[in-house]
């Protein structure tokens, strides 16, 4: 990489990688979740999910460049990280309260990707890419806030 327009690319094509990542694993969690308000905010975040990919399909093509090929090792090890803790909890209240714990962890690694890219396409003048990033992190921002209002209101209370 050798200009801003290079490692803007290459954080698009890291965060459309992530979100192919998550829509693949978001319905092996859902389905592990036991929790009714639990699954409906990751059921509409995976909604989001598919939305935040289509966008970055769309802001890659008006870049004249094909988002595909790179692999988001961040996101994949988050993802492993959920998968490993899957198979380890033992009971139904662990298994929630974890699930938003390692949920939040994505969804902070995905907020902290959005914004750079923001950053980067106001820099490099792509305004109305900024625009279109900025509605994939108030995304984000608003799963992560659900997910902390779900933890903190029953989940936790009845991992103790």
């Amino acid at each position: 990489m050798k200009t801003l327009t290079d490692l803007f690319e290459n954080q698009l094509h890291k965060l459309y990688d992530g979100e192919k990542q998550m829509i693949a694993s978001l319905p092996k969690v859902i389905e592990k979740t036991t929790n009714k308000d639990l699954k409906n905010t990751l059921e509409n975040h995976l909604t989001e999910t598919k939305n935040q990919k289509t966008r970055l399909e769309e802001i890659s093509k008006s870049l004249n460049f094909n988002p595909t090929g790179k692999t988001c090792k961040g996101m994949k090890s988050l993802i492993e990280e959920m998968e490993d803790f899957l198979e380890e909890a033992e009971n139904e209240e662990i298994k929630n309260a974890g699930i938003i714990a390692n949920a939040q962890k994505i969804e902070h690694y995905e907020i902290s990707g959005y914004g750079t890219a923001i950053e980067f396409a106001k820099e490099l003048g792509h305004q109305d890419i900024a625009k279109k990033l900025q509605t994939s992190l108030k995304e984000e921002n608003q799963a992560d806030h659900s997910l902390t209002h779900i933890a903190e209101k029953r989940i936790n209370k009845k991992a103790t």
